[in-house]
């Protein structure tokens, strides 16, 4: 009933926003009346100033052979055909001194969300952007610490990180093509700067656009339920790749890599919901992960993994 409301609510015009989880099965829809009524907040921002803050985050990883063993099993069912590349997560229990609404204010991000006391994310990665008959996605695969020396180009010249990255965008294509025409490459592998807490990453992405119907408002929940989930926080092919996530990573990952979506009544911008901070009881998880391919070595995932807990 969800995606039947938001074809009703943008044909009308009307503003609101969607929050779905990770599998499109629990979708919530608020207009702008709704949301004042509602414990949610949430901001998209293009530009904003990064602000220097220093709160204590404790992470409490799980022991790295039992991240092994998923990882292992995601290989095995790599070369068994299943699967090409695999967004491997996993929950890593954290402490802070700060709430989730405290955690919301402080955060420097493109895509941030707050919901209740449930969960917060601060997320750098676009899902799509409808605009002007327009789609675009902007899919990021590749991740490095700035620090180390060159880093630029050794993660644009890394063969494991360009298959990946490859791959992810080859999945996006498709999946803009089951809704738009014309869909093509902008730009591929271009470079941005995260800052993650004590750490500078670099991230790669490429940009991916398409052509519309005129009316594709009036089919605005049909478009969204078509492309999730988010294929970069997936894998592919998709199908066959969501039974071994559901299989292997034996936790639920709820609303985290989930999308998040506002609708101004003309345009829709949207973002993947990582960088993930969920209330559990009196402590707090933070999920994370990353892309895991034939190619890929566990020590390093892990340690990715890792690097993308912290605090905005």
């Amino acid at each position: 009933m969800s995606f039947q409301r938001v074809n009703a609510l943008a044909k009308e015009g009307t503003p609101f926003l969607l929050i779905s989880d990770f599998k499109a099965q629990n979708v919530e829809v608020y207009t702008k009346d709704e949301l004042q009524k509602s414990d949610i907040e949430f901001c998209i921002c293009e530009d904003f100033e990064y602000k220097e803050h220093s709160h204590f985050l404790q992470k409490m990883p799980s022991d790295f052979s039992d991240y092994k063993k998923k990882f292992d099993a995601v290989i095995d069912e790599i070369k068994s055909g299943n699967t090409y590349i695999l967004n491997l997560t996993q929950p890593t229990s954290i402490e802070t001194e700060l709430s989730l609404k405290e955690i919301y204010a402080l955060a420097n991000a493109h895509y941030k969300l707050r919901v209740r006391d449930e969960f917060v994310c601060f997320s750098p990665e676009k899902f799509v952007q409808m605009k002007d008959n327009c789609i675009h996605t902007f899919p990021m695969k590749g991740t490095i610490d700035a620090a180390i020396v060159n880093a630029k180009a050794k993660i644009l010249s890394n063969e494991k990180e360009m298959a990946e990255h490859i791959m992810i965008v080859d999945l996006l294509r498709n999946d803009l093509s089951i809704v738009a025409k014309n869909v093509k490459v902008e730009k591929f592998r271009y470079i941005q700067k995260i800052n993650a807490g004590e750490k500078e990453l670099l991230q790669v992405s490429s940009h991916i656009s398409g052509e519309l119907a005129e009316n594709w408002r009036e089919h605005l929940g049909d478009i969204l339920a078509a492309l999730l989930p988010a294929g970069s926080i997936s894998g592919a092919p998709k199908k066959s790749t969501l039974d071994i996530i559901e299989k292997i990573e034996k936790y639920e990952r709820d609303f985290f890599s989930g999308i998040f979506a506002y609708f101004d009544g003309e345009s829709l911008d949207s973002g993947v919901m990582i960088r993930f901070i969920e209330k559990k009881g009196d402590g707090y998880i933070y999920k994370s992960g990353g892309g895991i391919t034939l190619d890929s070595q566990a020590e390093l995932e892990y340690e990715e993994l890792q690097d993308k807990i912290y605090l905005p």
